[in-house]
């Protein structure tokens, strides 16, 4: 099979991703608690928001800091998610090994902030993902919605029918395959390796 993209989710793909260090980094930042740092990230659906694209970065930040009592800055926010992800070795090896046979790409269910913040969270990305890190807030919708990611291979410029999304997600897996993606829902990284060979990807 001729794929031409490999299209991959962030955390939980490419990333080891900690919501309790992330907040707890913030919290102790911005003197909150815990508990309404974690409302206020996980709780009040700012989050889920922003990843719609309903929420440009300021106004996303200002509605967590309203919720968290206490101001959130950027710089603070970057420091938190970078002291709370860590990219696998062994997937961003093999990620060079795919870009080999096929161009390779990102989409993560995130806001505006974490689309320009990448590069200081997880630098070890670039420069192989440059110019294909894609963010759901980007399209005006989030996974699963089939449309995210029709919108970001026609930004790619691939068709669904020649790409494989990967995500630890089942929902997000089931709405790329609606959107006529070839899917792999990451649950281990032996069956990751397996799935890629039978793409004929390594």
């Amino acid at each position: 099979m001729n794929l031409r993209c490999v299209l991959f989710d962030f955390d939980g793909v490419l990333a080891d991703y900690d919501k309790h260090v992330r907040v707890a980094h913030l919290a102790q930042a911005i003197g909150s608690t815990f508990a309404r740092v974690q409302h206020a990230i996980y709780g009040s659906g700012i989050e889920d928001a922003a990843d719609r694209g309903e929420l440009d970065a300021q106004a996303y930040l200002e509605a967590l800091s309203r919720e968290a009592g206490a101001e959130i800055t950027a710089s603070d926010w970057i420091a938190a998610r970078r002291a709370a992800t860590r990219l696998r070795p062994d997937v961003m090896d093999t990620v060079e090994r795919v870009a080999r046979r096929a161009e390779v790409a990102l989409l993560t269910n995130n806001g505006e902030l974490m689309a320009s913040s990448l590069g200081d969270i997880a630098p070890g990305l670039f420069p192989r993902f440059t110019a294909r890190c894609h963010a759901s807030a980007q399209f005006g919708t989030s996974k699963p919605d089939p449309a995210v990611y029709s919108s970001c291979l026609r930004r790619l410029q691939h068709e669904p029918a020649r790409t494989l999304f990967i995500d630890d997600n089942a929902d997000n897996v089931a709405g790329a395959r609606i959107a006529g993606l070839h899917v792999h829902h990451y649950q281990t990284y032996t069956a990751f390796l397996d799935a890629l060979a039978a793409y004929d990807l390594l």
